[in-house]
């Protein structure tokens, strides 16, 4: 059951309304933002997916080059070697490539409804980055802030690890989860002593796109991995599943939002209740989506029939999910997290 009280405003930001980050590209879509406060304000962490203007006959590729500067690689369309069925990934010459190159791009609001573009921009650095970065979560332990965003090369997906106090400088710690993984959300808070990580690796032949959990003494060395949440069969999240923003911390468990898809790669949300001692115990689940494509917003798109959140912000009984719709706007909803752990179903 859809509980989601969507702003008014939706979209709250749309790819016309940004400029791109270079001459040579455009904005293709906005995507999946990461949401924090900071000195009082709302800030959006969005992806901004961009690539070249189309011409008649090409597809135009954009990678980073190896000191970090911006290349283009151009394809005939009639190329033989060229597989180009995805409006996402093109497969050439045996090797897949992303049709847009993406990084993170900061958004500010005073009132949490009209953002408004700040300078600060991060883009993939090293091999390990070169096709872009993407969904970055943000979450806040003592005075730093830990930025886990998905790195994609010609390696596979992985995830990378920034942090930072001040939103000036960081610390590029590098790639934390090796290739297939992605959707790492860290806990806010330490479990007896240890980071806790939420994170998706992906399977394509045994096994299946289900969410683990990991633990770390560092923040950036993670070990211990344990499956705690998989996909369903027959269910609105029956081909994968995968974590959202950090887990809220309640008086019954961790209280976690994550996404889920079935396969017709239809993007639902959902939630999922953890054991505030023993986090890998999975203590209730929804078996309805909380929220659920149904806007012309969330269906009509780059990619359609899509809700996507990996940034929240939470006041009182109050959460306010900033989300992706159909893979070109951002948007925002309020629900109640007690309306939600309603619709929890236990053991």
């Amino acid at each position: 059951m859809d509980i989601a009280k969507r702003f008014p405003e939706n979209p709250l930001l749309k790819p016309q309304s940004l400029a791109a980050s270079t001459v040579k590209l455009q904005v293709i879509c906005l995507l999946n933002p990461a949401a924090f406060t900071y000195q009082s304000k709302t800030y959006l962490l969005v992806r901004v997916a961009e690539s070249v203007a189309p011409q008649a006959g090409k597809l135009f590729i954009p990678v980073r080059m190896a000191n970090d500067l911006l290349e283009v690689m151009e394809l005939k369309l009639d190329d033989p070697d060229l597989i180009n069925t995805d409006a996402r990934i093109i497969n050439y010459k045996g090797l897949d490539y992303l049709t847009t190159i993406s990084y993170l791009r900061l958004f500010s609001s005073e009132d949490g409804v009209s953002f408004r573009p700040e300078t600060l921009q991060l883009h993939g650095m090293g091999a390990l980055e070169r096709y872009g970065i993407e969904d970055c979560r943000v979450s806040k332990i003592d005075d730093t802030y830990y930025l886990t965003y998905t790195a994609v090369s010609e390696n596979g997906v992985a995830v990378s690890l920034r942090t930072t106090k001040n939103w000036q400088q960081f610390e590029h710690l590098g790639v934390i989860f090796p290739p297939h993984n992605k959707d790492v959300a860290i806990f806010e808070e330490k479990i007896n002593g240890k980071f806790y990580a939420l994170h998706r690796p992906t399977s394509k032949e045994i096994g299946g796109n289900y969410i683990w959990l990991a633990e770390s003494l560092n923040g950036s060395h993670w070990g211990n991995h344990q499956c705690v949440l998989k996909s369903r069969p027959h269910y609105w999240d029956s081909a994968r599943v995968g974590a959202g923003a950090a887990p809220i911390k309640t008086s019954q468990g961790w209280f976690a939002v994550y996404h889920g898809a079935n396969h017709q790669h239809r993007y639902c949300l959902g939630a999922v209740l953890l054991d505030l001692k023993n986090p890998a115990q999975v203590l209730a689940r929804t078996e309805e989506p909380i929220m659920e494509p149904l806007e012309n917003y969330e269906i009509s798109g780059f990619f359609g029939s899509v809700v996507f959140t990996n940034g929240h912000l939470v006041n009182g009984d109050e959460l306010t999910i900033y989300y992706g719709a159909a893979d070109e706007f951002i948007c925002g909803a309020k629900f109640s997290i007690t309306e939600i752990m309603e619709q929890l179903k236990w053991g």
